[in-house]
């Protein structure tokens, strides 16, 4: 599996569990801008707009995959979550907050995930 591939697998695996084990609705995939993109918009049933950043590793040989949102990474999501913010249409959503799904992968299973919910503080405030 390439890079890309693993990806998009750690994504299509994210949007799934934020669907069927939270109830959460996952309103857009990929979201692209000119300054990068976002994995996955979701909203949770009290109504929470939530941008998931989905990190997915082979191994922990390099850290792991939690560890591999740095503070430019953070720097990038809180820009991009704003960018998002300011091109959204229909009501502002009350509240924003930005988690981080991180999964290690073996062949084409999952053996490990961690959700930070909340993971990237004052994404609206900078």
């Amino acid at each position: 599996m390439t890079r890309r591939a693993l990806g998009r697998f750690g994504e299509r695996f994210a949007a799934e569990y934020l669907e069927r084990a939270l109830g959460w609705r996952v309103e857009r995939k990929n979201w692209r801008c000119r300054w990068g993109e976002l994995d996955l918009v979701a909203r949770t049933p009290s109504g929470v707009l939530v941008i998931v950043e989905v990190r997915t590793r082979r191994t922990d040989g390099y850290g792991a995959a939690l560890e591999s949102v740095t503070a430019g990474k953070r720097a990038r999501l809180a820009r991009l979550t704003r960018r998002l913010l300011a091109d959204w249409t229909g009501p502002a959503p009350a509240v924003v907050r930005v988690d981080v799904i991180g999964l290690t992968v073996r062949g084409r299973r999952v053996v490990a995930m961690e959700h930070i919910r909340g993971a990237i503080e004052s994404v609206c405030d900078e």
